[in-house]
Formats: C-alpha cells, sequence, structure tokens
C-alpha cells in the first residue's frame, strides 16, 4: 500500500468528523476497546498523561513534551486536528511518525477495521497508542478530541489528568452549558490519580470537587507563573503555568525532572515539538500573523494579544466551521478592522452568504472571497507598510497557508 492509499483510505472511506463534521461522530468507548483488543491493548503498556478542556491542551500538551525531550524522556505526543500532514497529530519527540508507519498500520490490521467498523479518530487513536508502544515511549501525552468521558482517548489510565480550562464549544455533542460541558471534561478524572485544574471557576470547580472527591482524586489547582518562552501571548503563560503544574505533579510521583532543563525547554517548545498555529508570525513584509483560535473564547484571547501589538491597519481574513456559534464570536471582532471573509474546503465550512449576514449585523468593513488564496491576495495589495494581516478561525484556513 502506497502512503497516500493509506491517507486517502483514512480520509475517505471513514467516518471524518474533521472532514464532515457531527455525521461522523462515534460517542462511546466500546468501540475503541475492541479495536484495541485487537492490537493487544498497547495502550496498557504506555505511561500517559491525558489533556482536555476548551482551548489550550495543544499547546500545553507541546509544552509538556518539550520539558521533558529536554530531559531526555522518549516523548510520544497524540494532538488533533492536524494543519498539513494527518502525521502531525502523531509525533514522537517531536518528530512526525513516518509514512511507512501509517502505511503499514493501516495495511495489517484493514481486515480488522472492516469488521469492527472504527471512525477515523478511532483509528488515528489506536495507531497513537500501537506506535508509542512499538517504540517504547517512555511517556506519551494524550489529548483528547471532543470532551472527555466519551472520547477514544479516555481508556488510559494516566500518570495525571490535566483539564485546562473550560468554555462553550461543541454544543451539540457536550451540551449547551457550561455545567454540562464540565461533567463531560471532567470524565477523564481516574481513580486515585491527581488531576492538574488550569482555570479555577467557582461553578465547573464544585463539578470537578464532586467528581474528584468520587473517584478520590487529588485536585491540583494550577498557579498563574510569569515564564520565559518561545510561544507568543499572555494566553501562553496560563498554558505554560498549567505545564509547570503537571511537570511537578510528575514530580512528586517520582519522576526525574531538572528544573534549570525544564526551563530550557520552555524556551524551546518549537524547536522540540514542531508546534505551529499559535499566535504564528509566518512572514515579516507584509506583516502575517496566523492563529488556529476558533471559539469563542480562543478567539476572544486572540484578540486581547492584537489589542497589546503595535500596527496601523487590521486586515483580518476569517473562515469558520458551521457548527461555531459565529453570532457570538463575530461581537468579538473589533470593528477597526478590514475584514476578508472567506470559505475552505470542508462540508463544515459556513457559507460566505452566512458570514455576510453576520457581518452585516456588527457592521463590519467586509468583503467576500471564494477562497484563501484570493482573500490573502487582496490583503496583500490592500496592505501598506506598518500593516497587519491576521488569519484565523479555523485549522481547515491555516493548512492553505502553512
Amino acid at each position: 500500500m502506497k502512503y497516500q492509499s493509506a491517507i486517502d483510505y483514512l480520509f475517505n472511506q471513514l467516518a471524518n468528523y474533521q472532514k464532515t463534521g457531527s455525521t461522523a461522530y462515534k460517542p462511546g468507548l466500546d468501540n475503541i476497546k475492541i479495536l484495541l483488543n485487537s492490537l493487544n491493548n498497547p495502550e496498557k503498556n504506555l505511561k500517559t498523561i491525558h489533556l482536555a478542556g476548551t482551548n489550550g491542551k495543544g499547546s500545553t500538551a507541546h509544552i509538556i513534551a518539550s520539558i521533558l525531550i529536554e530531559n531526555g524522556y522518549k516523548v510520544g505526543l497524540f494532538t488533533s486536528p492536524h494543519i498539513k500532514d494527518f502525521r502531525e497529530r502523531i509525533k514522537i519527540n517531536g518528530k512526525i511518525i513516518s509514512q511507512k508507519d501509517v502505511t503499514n498500520f493501516i495495511e495489517n490490521n484493514r481486515q480488522n477495521f472492516k469488521t469492527i467498523s472504527p471512525s477515523f479518530f478511532e483509528i488515528t487513536t489506536a495507531m497513537a497508542f500501537y506506535l508509542f508502544n512499538q517504540y517504547k515511549c517512555d511517556i506519551s501525552i494524550i489529548e483528547t478530541g471532543l470532551g472527555g468521558r466519551l472520547d477514544s482517548t479516555n481508556v488510559i489510565e494516566p500518570e495525571v489528568s490535566v483539564i485546562t480550562n473550560i468554555g462553550i464549544d461543541h454544543t451539540e455533542f457536550l451540551g449547551d452549558t457550561i455545567e454540562e460541558i464540565t461533567v463531560e471534561k471532567a470524565g477523564i478524572i481516574k481513580y486515585n490519580t491527581p488531576v492538574v485544574i488550569g482555570e479555577f471557576n467557582p461553578i465547573t470547580y464544585e463539578i470537578f470537587q464532586s467528581q474528584s472527591k468520587e473517584k478520590r482524586a487529588n485536585i491540583v489547582i494550577s498557579d498563574q507563573q510569569k515564564v520565559e518562552t518561545d510561544l507568543l501571548g499572555q494566553f501562553q503563560q496560563q498554558n505554560c503555568s498549567v505545564a509547570l503544574t503537571t511537570i511537578n505533579v510528575l514530580k512528586e510521583k517520582g519522576w526525574y525532572i531538572d528544573n534549570k532543563k525544564t526551563q530550557i525547554a520552555l524556551t524551546r517548545v518549537k524547536y522540540n515539538t514542531n508546534l505551529r498555529g499559535r499566535l504564528e508570525q509566518i512572514s515579516l513584509n507584509p506583516k502575517i500573523i496566523i492563529d488556529a483560535s476558533h471559539n469563542e473564547d480562543g478567539i476572544r484571547n486572540l484578540f486581547k494579544e492584537v489589542s497589546l501589538m503595535t500596527f496601523n491597519n487590521l486586515h483580518c481574513i476569517y473562515a469558520t466551521s458551521s457548527d461555531k456559534n459565529v453570532e457570538d464570536i463575530m461581537s468579538l471582532f473589533p470593528k477597526q478592522a478590514t475584514y476578508y471573509l472567506t470559505t475552505f474546503n470542508s462540508k463544515r465550512s459556513l457559507s460566505p452568504n452566512e458570514l455576510e449576514i453576520k457581518a452585516k449585523k456588527y457592521h463590519l468593513s467586509y468583503s467576500i472571497y471564494k477562497n484563501i488564496d484570493k482573500a490573502l491576495e487582496s490583503a496583500k495589495q490592500t496592505y501598506h507598510q506598518g500593516d497587519l494581516i491576521l488569519i484565523f478561525g479555523s485549522f481547515f484556513l491555516l493548512e492553505k497557508i502553512i
């Protein structure tokens, strides 16, 4: 099997949430357990850290990975979605897995897939566990896909569970309220396993406390710290704080982690792990910044960061998925900017016509473009020295830029 055939199989013959949305979502753990059993349960051989949260879990996972890599451990890292290459989802010591890893896994297990009928995410999760076990990772950092309680990753018994924060997102699966979403995220809390909470909120904490008490899990609230890091944005300070709190829990459990190497690792996150798409400047002239923010909390934080930057005119290229609360998101858009509203190649993409309706409601200065290439071309033509082009709203949008 050639690599492209394996990718075509994953993306075109399986239920794929990233591509088709809610029709691909398979809640529950029965299927993933059957699939992992067919692989001799590689997850049972892994030391893991499990992360859930509305925002920040991907960055936090990469920061933790950087610290552990710098301290000499062999580190598996499973995150989603990818931006450009499927293999970004599964890394070992910051390097993506090989094409052969993907093709061998698909080819060797295709008959089982026919019997079990797993989703795209279930196969990807199983592939990560299998490869982390095959390559004998010392520890693997596992990010949930959606929610936590019914997420395919929620079959592991981690060293520590981490919940970065709670916000409104994926309401069609997780619930319409903060309380309902918190219950789903809190589903990763395990018996006698410490849980790090990244953000204190009286409403969510009551739920975390109840779940932790029931499972005899010690809660550790992350303290905000100011650190030196190569990651841009004040929100990354929060993610670094959560990562450092998690590292302290590991140290208490007997993992050897050197403080000096940890500080170095915070300044080498991108180098050690190849993290992309988080407030990342990809061009100096014109000045272009990309960011994967796509829900209300993420975009609120993004524009908070933008408000601290110095520039003349702001050009915003935006596209989003149809399952996002676009009305609330667009209410956060600064009026003193020019918007280039577009779409991306996915059934999940919100149409330009629907974006236009919202843009009119909030009296934004906008134009509509059929794709990101046309939007970026127009923004560059309008750009003057000292301006800023900001591209955000979806991982799909960044795929065409990076």
